[in-house]
């Protein structure tokens, strides 16, 4: 993940026609066709992948609308004032939490209606002793490493806590909501057994990360994987010539075969430290930008994690022939708004 302001501008514009579009209220007619308007639950979530995820448990039954647009800095991201009107019609908030967008819940905390649930999804998932720390949420700074969704164990869990909130708010869809979530979870174990293979076909010796920045944390205790270290700081910005010193050490005498980057934020100096290292270099892992384009299957959490460990695997070794070949889909309609 990187800044990059164009990404701030685009997403005041894209936000502006999310209220424009979501925050007409409830029944009634659309004044300029005469058509009914949209009377359904409005679903308010962040990041994309916890978009996908909440798709696949309501499905139709409610209109989901992520804020964080694709392609930026989910950590910095600051939403527009926009998003204030948006949130203020919202009937339940999803975010990821473990102080990934604290601007988004802040101004969710100052505009939501009472009693609309603003449900932080990583910190209902673990507790403070199972926190991950590390280069880029270093302990000193009380910032755990907040991407939970790398990891398809705890995902599980996020569809859980989705689907007893939108229960909550809505129990004439239980039925609903309990069938989509039952067939998320077999669709998560499915993927979980095949990754689980596959991850066998690399040499436990190579089974390695040093990325561009540190999203693999709860992923690598899951599945056994040692995570050498990332380029991206705390701060968000360039790493100091000493931490790129250190990282070159750690490489070499670790034996890392590649180094992942990212498709979206490609770093220069990850790309040296590759070059200096001797490692192969793939500048194509996702952090929480999905692939393909949305209503494309491969633009879900499934196909996210799925191009990405494919990716893992070819380069360090491992034949993703089976993986590959898992079929991408969702379990209910994905109509969720994803900001581009």
């Amino acid at each position: 993940m990187s800044s990059h302001f164009p990404f701030r501008f685009a997403s005041l514009a894209v936000l502006a026609s999310l209220v424009a579009v979501s925050c007409g209220g409830g029944g009634g007619s659309d004044s300029s066709s005469g058509e009914p308007s949209d009377d359904r639950l409005l679903v308010v979530t962040t990041v994309a992948p916890i978009t996908s995820i909440a798709a696949n448990i309501i499905g139709d039954r409610a209109k989901i609308v992520g804020l964080v647009p694709e392609g930026t800095n989910s950590h910095t991201f600051e939403p527009p004032p926009s998003a204030a009107e948006l949130l203020s019609t919202a009937d339940v908030v999803f975010i990821n939490g473990l102080q990934l967008e604290e601007p988004t819940k802040e101004l969710a905390e100052a505009n939501l209606a009472n009693g609309v649930p603003l449900v932080e999804l990583g910190d209902e998932t673990i507790r403070p002793d199972q926190y991950k720390y590390d280069f880029s949420f270093p302990e000193s700074d009380g910032k755990p490493n907040p991407h939970l969704w790398t990891d398809p164990t705890l995902v599980k869990v996020y569809a859980g806590l989705i689907r007893d909130t939108m229960v909550g708010v809505d129990p004439d869809g239980e039925s609903f909501y309990d069938t989509n979530f039952t067939a998320f979870s077999s669709l998560v174990d499915e993927f979980d057994e095949v990754i689980a293979a596959t991850f066998d076909t690399i040499p436990v010796d190579q089974r390695k990360l040093v990325t561009y920045h540190d999203a693999y944390a709860y992923f690598a205790d899951t599945y056994g994987w040692n995570v050498i270290g990332a380029v991206q700081p705390a701060d968000f910005g360039e790493p100091t010539a000493g931490d790129v010193i250190d990282l070159i050490e750690q490489i070499d005498a670790e034996g890392v075969p590649a180094v992942f980057g990212s498709e979206v934020f490609p770093s220069p100096v990850l790309e040296q430290i590759a070059n200096e290292t001797g490692a192969v270099y793939v500048d194509d892992l996702r952090d929480d930008d999905l692939p393909g384009e949305p209503g494309a299957a491969e633009h879900s959490w499934l196909g996210l994690m799925k191009s990405n460990f494919v990716t893992m695997t070819d380069a360090l070794g491992g034949d993703s022939a089976t993986l590959a070949a898992f079929e991408l889909r969702n379990v209910a309609t994905d109509e969720a708004t994803y900001p581009q």
